[in-house]
């Protein structure tokens, strides 16, 4: 599943999902690479 975390205040990073982590923050996987940051949020 594609997860898209936000990295500081301006960088967006979409990769597959890998974990929750306990505060909160999101953990992807783009090629060999793993990235964590603030999951975006949907808004309607």
């Amino acid at each position: 599943m594609l997860r898209t975390i936000t990295l500081g205040s301006c960088i967006s990073v979409q990769g597959t999902f890998v974990k929750t982590m306990p505060d909160g923050r999101v953990v992807v996987k783009v090629d060999d690479t793993v990235f964590s940051g603030k999951p975006v949020v949907r808004q309607n």
